[in-house]
């Protein structure tokens, strides 16, 4: 049986129906897409540029800003290419090991991206409930720590869920309605029982996206209610301001974070234009 399935698994592709109902429109969606991919992908570079070569952003705000560049270039980077594939070459057959391996980066990534939002609820909460200790409690080495921790965690998390998939017998069903590899449709592949990977994938969400955004919550409405005790009416708006304007990255694409960045964050702003000109000067 598992000679059998391991030679089924080689011979095996998977083929990804895009987007189902707008085949004939796959070459005209391309261009949208591709467009808030690039946006995506090169703002979001721009900003760990920024952040890398300005001194003044070496900030934990600032940092935990590039770490989240960091999640959503790497969201972007493992859906980019079945995407264009389908898209634009009519490419829709994946190699199945190429697909686990997409859908492991797909979903670390995203887990990381969770994992750095609740740092960012926690860098806020900070700033506003201690200031006087933000420093000392948020160094560098802390920052550090935090961050491959969130790395170490979402690999551990993610990483058993291929290696479950690829022991499992497989038919001749190997057709998955979307434009990229998840977990999620995956398990609808194999002609064997899949509940073990089911109850994984379910406690793996709870453990990971559920708890970060209970904790995110958790931690908002304590910085709200710290905030409403800030006597100084010019305070409490620009706490509240900046609050919103990270509650806000919660519920936006990649797509979108650059302009953010760029719009309400002005030393982000700034230090890309920074960038620029440093390098025309070079030039």
């Amino acid at each position: 049986m598992g000679a059998e399935s391991n030679e089924s698994l080689d011979l095996l592709s998977v083929v990804l129906t895009g987007i189902p109902g707008l085949e004939a429109q796959h070459g005209w969606l391309s261009i949208p897409f591709f467009t808030m991919y690039i946006v995506a992908i090169v703002g979001n570079i721009l900003i760990m540029a920024a952040v890398q070569e300005d001194s003044a952003l070496h900030e934990p705000m600032y940092l935990f800003l590039s770490m989240l560049a960091v999640t959503e270039v790497g969201v972007s980077v493992s859906t980019l290419p079945t995407v264009t594939g389908i898209l634009w070459f009519d490419a829709h057959r994946v190699d199945f090991d190429g697909c686990l391996a997409q859908m492991f980066f797909i979903h670390t990534f995203s887990c990381m991206d969770s994992g750095v939002l609740l740092a960012m609820s926690y860098d806020r909460f900070v700033a506003i409930y201690n200031p006087l200790r933000y420093t000392a409690i948020l160094t560098l080495p802390c920052i550090i720590c935090m961050g491959l921790g969130i790395t170490l965690k979402s690999v551990a998390l993610m990483a058993p869920l291929p290696i479950l998939l690829r022991q499992l017998p497989y038919c001749h069903t190997n057709v998955l309605s979307h434009s990229y590899c998840l977990h999620s449709d995956l398990i609808q592949l194999p002609c064997a029982d899949t509940k073990l990977n089911s109850i994984l994938g379910l406690a793996i969400v709870l453990a990971t996206f559920g708890l970060d955004s209970l904790l995110i919550v958790v931690s908002y409405v304590l910085i709200l209610y710290t905030v409403m005790g800030i006597a100084s009416g010019e305070g409490r708006w620009k706490a509240l301001n900046t609050c919103v304007t990270y509650f806000i990255y919660l519920f936006v694409p990649p797509v979108l974070n650059p302009i953010i960045y760029s719009v309400k964050t002005q030393p982000i702003r700034q230090g890309i234009l920074t960038l620029f000109s440093c390098k025309r000067e070079l030039l």
